[in-house]
């Protein structure tokens, strides 16, 4: 812990990429804790116009360190999340410390320096500091090779099972990797001691069964999670993993390196890799044991380097943002091999062989771009002094001061070195920040213009990160989630909002009538010193509207979708004339083939007649070039289906009523069949007064529910500016609770022939189930609990006596073979 705030504290830098999705989701934490949320864990009002919650919060808020966030005040998110790193580093770190000591006894000063190189391995200050929800899985895997070292030795069944819980229910992503490695190492251990058949049978029996009534305890976690997935907006594709040599792939053994191609990031410092290169040549460790711990590394090795098996590792999908998130599951069993080789007090030869290994690694990797002069300096001068301290503890064991001093000096050189090596993979502190003045000032102006749940507040531009309405507690349609809803997505995407990253990161309605369709009286805007943020106003419906009986949808555009859900025609939409330049491809309603502009032309021109005085808009969606039109010319950088582009206002119709857009495309791309929408003067207006004095006149929403009373014998079908995501039902006028209808992607409930109120509720998919699961679970393991402890408790040795017999034991195995006892005992 000390060395990652060291390297943090002198890079002057939080962890890298953590603002984006991890502080807005521990600010709407901290919101939550102190009753300032209009949501709750099932529903979350602020992002997205309206998401689920509950899988979000599992994935990202589950690590109980997250709560420390709200004993901090709200703007030191980063400090929040640094806490939750550094924490899970040390109780991951711990964990493996006791976990060597399981796997082959030896003092705890050498077992907790040797698992430092796993707290502090590369993964972590690259990748888990980035994402502190993955750091759960440092916690995991120890915690996991401690249950299956009790169901190795037949016992505390019901504590495993717990421990399994506690790891799926932590991070569902990394314990499901760590449960695989935990399971190996499992296999590693019975391999490595011959035992009876049937003593192998029974522990994989408990093993099999305590891994199954864990995952059973978390079911809620993974049930809702698996609900949500399934109808989330699917990932964009992957490349497939391109070749990287195995120049690159060693040099990521080394210390201090970093940058190069996309390779996992496994170095655990230079104490656990000069053990675990000398492992193949210790004489005292059992040649079964270095076979099967050799065997494992390679497969698990090999198993980094096949997309099939790294699709297996991922759960059959290869991430985009870095295809080696389960790396720190290889530098825990890099660990691991080292300590076995440490407890068995490497001599003269197998230091010697370590040396060699570790020479020959860092001359095949030399010429590699991620191999810093840093690295040599720790290859040179660190491994000097470990193998001098190494060796002055196998030699001068019977001299407790010598062995005391190198101790001390292991302990100075890994901690330098992991000062060193973190300092170094943490990069260059990054220009944006989510914290300080300008994100207090954001939301005291949020906080100033809420009407909740009349009208909402939406935290555009988005100047901060894709998460701004959970960072400002605004209600925007900005979300940014692996489990953003499908419906969500696309109801944005075709009201005009535009996506990025596929359609998993969405923003919210720019334009007047999109943003009056989601109720969204003020936006936040770039302002005067000194906040530097206004609130921009306009007027807006209620949350909850009417829409006429019989009324019907029109999909044919953007500017349709809006008038259907509006019920008002309030825009002229006429169809684009060519009128200049390459000379544009005409599809029919599947829009226009816009060619590259070649150097030195105007562009693709377009002319389109609308009512003189009224407000132009294009709609470019994937198009990636410039767009210019009644003085605008701004950047469209679409990219189908990656990034879609949202509706961009061009200005003031002028009074011949002629709109002429100019499009410079870089590449061959599509724009829809009628791209350009004017709205006309005052009809915007008209329909947000009809729709108010038609539309609920009193609303309560928060939790995860929403009531509002209507008009008396309102009819036709109540539209909730709410995405008609799975999980909602609705009752209108007293009746029976039923799912609503979707309305182009939006909550509608019929009010048949007359209702004056209507009462809408959301449960997750699969919690129900998972609860359900979860409760029987629990009470199997309690059962068996109770049922072990009753039928062993009369044979059972007294703790006393078991500790003095395994104290013994652990002596005798240290024991030097002159019969002098060097290192000291616990």
């Amino acid at each position: 812990m000390a060395a990652y705030a060291v390297a943090a504290a002198l890079r002057g830098a939080w962890p890298p990429g953590a603002a984006d999705t991890a502080v807005p989701f521990h600010a709407h934490l901290w919101d939550l804790a102190h009753g300032r949320s209009p949501g709750d864990l099932l529903f979350n009002w602020n992002s997205g116009y309206g998401a689920p919650f509950l899988a979000d919060f599992f994935a990202h808020l589950m690590n109980p360190f997250s709560w420390a966030t709200v004993l901090l005040p709200r703007d030191q998110g980063q400090c929040a999340v640094f806490l939750v790193a550094l924490f899970s580093i040390g109780l991951g770190t711990a964990l493996m410390t006791h976990a060597l000591g399981r796997l082959h006894a030896g003092p705890h000063w050498l077992r907790a320096l040797v698992a430092v190189g796993y707290g502090l391995c590369a993964w972590v200050p690259t990748v888990g500091g980035a994402a502190p929800m993955w750091l759960w899985g440092l916690v995991s895997l120890p915690l996991l090779v401690l249950a299956g070292d009790w169901c190795l030795h037949e016992r505390r069944w019901a504590t495993a099972a717990l421990c399994v819980a506690a790891a799926w229910a932590g991070n569902l992503y990394t314990a499901a990797m760590a449960t695989i490695t935990a399971g190996l190492v499992l296999a590693v251990r019975m391999l490595a001691v011959r035992r009876p058949f049937r003593a192998l049978v029974r522990v994989t029996g408990r093993a099999v069964t305590a891994a199954t009534a864990g995952v059973l305890l978390a079911a809620p976690v993974l049930f809702v999670a698996v609900r949500a997935a399934q109808e989330a907006q699917p990932e964009s594709p992957v490349q497939p993993l391109g070749p990287s040599g195995l120049g690159g792939h060693l040099a990521r053994l080394l210390p201090g390196t970093h940058g190069g191609p996309p390779v996992p990031d496994v170095s655990i410092g230079l104490l656990g890799l000069l053990l675990v290169a000398g492992l193949p040549f210790n004489r005292r460790v059992r040649a079964r044991e270095r076979i099967v711990w050799c065997g494992l590394l390679a497969l698990v090795v090999l198993s980094f380097v096949w997309t099939p098996t790294v699709l297996v590792w991922h759960g059959l999908a290869i991430p985009a943002g870095g295809p080696y998130r389960v790396a720190f599951v290889l530098s825990g069993l890099l660990v691991l091999a080292g300590w076995v080789s440490l407890a068995h007090r490497p001599d003269t030869v197998t230091l010697a062989g370590g040396a060699a290994v570790v020479l020959a690694v860092a001359l095949v990797a030399a010429g590699q771009r991620s191999v810093r002069a840093s690295t040599w300096v720790l290859l040179t001068v660190g491994g000097a002094v470990l193998l001098a301290a190494l060796w002055t503890l196998e030699h001068r064991h019977a001299d407790r001061r010598a062995g005391a001093a190198a101790t001390a000096v292991l302990g100075c050189a890994v901690f330098g070195g992991a000062v060193w090596s973190t300092y170094a993979a943490l990069g260059a502190p990054t220009a944006g920040t989510v914290a300080g003045a300008p994100v207090r000032a954001g939301y005291a102006v949020l906080r100033q213009a809420a009407e909740w749940p009349r009208a909402r507040t939406d935290p555009g531009p988005h100047a901060f990160t894709p998460n701004d309405p959970l960072l400002l507690d605004g209600q925007g349609g900005g979300y940014s989630s692996g489990y953003l809803p499908t419906v969500t997505a696309y109801l944005l995407h075709d009201l005009g909002a535009g996506w990025t990253a596929g359609g998993r990161q969405t923003a919210g309605a720019t334009d007047p009538v999109g943003q009056a369709l989601f109720a969204v009286h003020a936006h936040l805007d770039d302002g005067p010193p000194p906040d530097g943020f206004t609130a921009v106003r306009a007027a807006a419906p209620p949350l909850v509207t009417v829409l006429r009986p019989g009324a019907g949808t029109d999909t044919s555009s953007v500017w349709s979708r809006q008038e259907s859900l509006l019920g008002e025609r309030v825009y002229d939409v006429p169809g684009p004339v060519p009128a200049g330049g390459p000379a544009p491809i005409a599809h029919g309603s599947s829009g226009w083939s816009v060619p590259a502009t070649p150097a030195g032309t105007e562009g693709t021109a377009f002319t389109a007649a609308c009512t003189p005085g009224g407000t132009a808009y294009f709609h470019g969606v994937w198009f990636n070039g410039t767009v210019s039109g009644l003085g605008t010319t701004y950047r469209s950088d679409g990219a189908q289906p990656t990034t879609a582009v949202p509706i961009h206002r061009l200005g003031v119709v002028p009074a011949d009523g002629v709109v002429r857009v100019v499009l410079r495309a870089d590449a061959v791309t599509q724009v829809p069949a009628r791209p350009v929408g004017c709205l006309r003067p005052g009809a915007l207006d008209a329909a947000v007064t009809r729709l108010t004095a038609t539309g609920a006149t009193r609303i309560g929403a928060g939790g995860h529910g929403l009531a509002a009373d209507l008009p008396t014998g309102s009819t036709g079908t109540a539209l909730l500016s709410v995405p008609a995501t799975t999980g909602w039902t609705c009752s209108a006028g007293g009746g029976p609770y039923a799912a609503p209808r979707s309305v182009l992607g939006m909550i509608g409930v019929p009010l048949g022939s007359g209702a004056d109120r209507i009462n809408c509720s959301f449960r997750p998919p699969g919690l129900t189930e998972g609860l359900t699961l979860a409760l029987a679970s629990a009470a199997a393991t309690a059962l068996a609990a109770v049922f072990g402890r009753l039928r062993h408790r009369p044979t059972r040795t007294p703790r006393r006596l078991r500790r003095a017999a395994a104290e013994r034991a652990w002596r005798e195995e240290w024991r030097p073979p002159g019969g002098t006892w060097g290192w000291r005992s616990r």
